[in-house]
Parts: structure tokens; sequence; C-alpha cells
């Protein structure tokens, strides 16, 4: 009997700021499920997510923003999570869910402001991980930089920080986390804070990122 492909959940509604790079996002994660050998299924209507997830080897919130969840949806990813589920979180995912402490804590940290777009690069601390695996010891990318409300350093393993020296306007000083996996109860958790661009999504580097913070998550698949 042949093995059914892994399959992935990519959420992203907003009620808040809309990324134009959404529909970038998609496609670059539904170009990797076709080079990789998962399914993608996309969606934007919380009624998707209040059914359940149960075969779904994670759940990525793509630049969502604002309220996204039913409380019937908050219920289903917190059941999902608590039984093994993987979460992924790419950029404004930080954006979202500011009134469910445990979404907070399932990330990780909430956003709190960003300067301009501009260049600027990431120290890797961390290259035994498959989302920075194939990074050097900086990376040079051009995103919005995101502050966060808090460092969560000490209870995320920290894979890559901002450099606020290579760029303006940063508000966290050395402390300064962009890119972090843990595990919340039984759920492994990735999140990065880059993201913003569309051109980001067809950028080979962000991409092979990407795929190692899904196969983190997955618990290895893809």
């Amino acid at each position: 009997m042949a093995q059914s492909r892994p399959r992935f959940l990519v959420y992203t509604r907003t009620t808040a700021y809309r990324h134009d790079s959404i529909p970038d996002g998609v496609r670059a994660f539904r170009e990797l499920g076709a080079e990789h050998g998962f399914d993608v299924e996309a969606t934007e209507d919380p009624r998707d997510l209040e059914s359940g997830l149960d075969g779904f080897a994670a759940v990525v919130f793509l630049s969502t923003s604002g309220d996204v969840l039913t409380p019937e949806g908050r219920k289903a990813l917190r059941a999902y999570c608590g039984t093994g589920g993987g979460f992924m979180g790419v950029h404004a995912a930080a954006c979202t869910e500011y009134g469910w402490p445990y979404y907070g804590e399932l990330l990780g940290a909430r956003f709190d402001r960003h300067p301009a777009l501009q260049p600027g690069v990431l120290t890797i601390e961390d290259r035994d991980h498959p989302a920075t695996s194939h990074l050097g010891a900086t990376w040079a990318f051009t995103d919005e930089w995101y502050d966060f409300r808090a460092s969560p350093r000490g209870a995320v393993r920290v894979l890559a920080s901002a450099d606020e020296t290579s760029y303006e306007g940063g508000g966290m000083g050395d402390d300064h986390p962009l890119v972090w996996c843990h595990e919340h109860g039984d759920s492994r958790v990735f999140y990065t804070g880059l993201g913003h661009t569309p051109e980001a999504y067809d950028d080979p580097a962000f991409r092979a990122h990407l795929l190692g913070g899904l196969r983190h998550v997955a618990r290895s698949q893809p």
C-alpha cells in the first residue's frame, strides 16, 4: 500500500494589517510540497479549523493578523497542539490573537513594532537545526526587523537574532531573537520573524529556511 503524503494546513486569515506577500508565501509552500512530497491546503476560512486538525502534519500561520480564530477554532488548535501537533508561525503570526494568552505562550513572543523595511543582517546562533543548517555565521536579508514585547530567550531555543548595528531603528538592543523553536507541551513550535516581502518567497535560502521549519515541527516530515 502506498504511503500517504504528509499534509500541512497553511492559514492566512487577517483581520488587521494584510501583507501583500501572502499569495507568494502560499505559492512557495505549495511549490515546496511539490518538490519534497507533501501536500499543502491553504485557507482563510476560520470554519476550516473548527472541526479539528487531525490528519495534518503541522499547522502554519502565515502572516495572520488580528483575531483570526473563532472560539471553536481556538479549542481545536489547542487540542491539536495538546496532542503533539506541530505549529509554525511566519512573520505576522506574531501579530495575531493578542487577546488569547495561550497563543502568545504557544508562539513564544508577541510583536511590538518594527522600523522601516530595509536591509540588515541576522546572526545565526544555532546551525544545528534544519532551518539554519544551510546558512553561514550571518545572513543578509531585507525585512521589517520585528521588535517583540519581550525577548523569549530562556524559554525558547534561539536560532537566529537580528544584528541591530546592521540597520536603523531597532528597539531591542543586544538581545533580539528573530527565529526560534521550542516545545509547548507536546507540540513542536517554530517561528521566523522574516517574510514581509513577496521577493523573500523566491529566495532559495529563505525557502530552505521555511522547509527546515516544517521539518522540525512535523518531526522530520517532509
